[in-house]
């Protein structure tokens, strides 16, 4: 069994906030066919169903996004359940609007939400980070995380979580970089395996070669005329000069 947990506050005056994005996210997959109506319970709206022939309980935590953990544990605790079985989705203000990363563990980046999972249901939990870009200056963090989406991102928000839902299973299958690839291609990016590779640089050669080594490889050498080396060089290659 695994829990997919979407970070986020309660209550209408939040529900458009950037960061709910983690609740709107667990809201796309449970309107697909097979998932259960919300019901309270963990103190939390859950949702049951299935994907890729797992059973799934999606989790909102209606203790606001600081106490997200206390919700998640006690449905963790309850189930018998580690963080190996824990999804996580929520906003990350280091990643540019519209894009996505998944990682296990990591730390908390400042995030008061994830900072709680740790504290509750360990850290070695899967985390789908999806971007919502950084107002520019700290002094503006708490009025952007806090504020709605603008008009302009639901070009992409709509997109990005249609693409999620649609892919659902892949998150359940951990077929990351599939997911990843399918998330960015959903917002008209590229898919990483499409990105271009660095070039690799060209090996410099040795600049020097040993006398025995020019000689055989037909290069014109700089033969000594006199001493051992001279002597030996001549026997080698029938005493020809130059």
């Amino acid at each position: 069994m695994l829990i997919i947990a979407g970070l986020g506050n309660p209550g209408s005056q939040y529900a458009g906030n950037r960061h709910n994005i983690g609740f709107m996210a667990v809201d796309a997959i449970q309107r697909r066919p097979g998932f259960s109506p919300w019901s309270k319970k963990f103190r939390a709206l859950i949702s049951e169903g299935e994907l890729a022939g797992e059973k799934v309980l999606l989790i909102k935590p209606q203790t606001f996004m600081n106490l997200s953990g206390e919700a998640v544990g006690e449905a963790m605790r309850f189930y018998k359940l580690g963080p190996e079985n824990l999804i996580a989705i929520y906003d990350e203000l280091d990643l540019p609007a519209a894009k996505a990363r998944i990682k296990t563990g990591g730390g908390h980046g400042g995030h008061n939400g994830v900072k709680s999972l740790d504290a509750h249901c360990g850290r070695e939990y899967r985390r789908l980070r999806l971007g919502i870009g950084h107002p520019g200056s700290k002094e503006l963090v708490h009025n952007h995380v806090l504020g709605d989406f603008a008009k302009v991102d639901h070009t992409w928000l709509a997109p990005l979580l249609d693409a999620l839902a649609d892919n659902a299973e892949m998150l359940v299958k951990a077929e990351d970089s599939q997911l990843m690839n399918k998330l960015a291609l959903a917002v008209g990016g590229k898919p990483d395996e499409e990105k271009p590779k660095p070039e690799k640089k060209p090996v410099a050669k040795p600049a020097g070669q040993s006398h025995i080594h020019q000689a055989r490889s037909g290069g014109k050498p700089n033969i000594p005329t006199s001493g051992p080396m001279a002597e030996m060089l001549k026997k080698m290659f029938g005493g020809k000069g130059e």
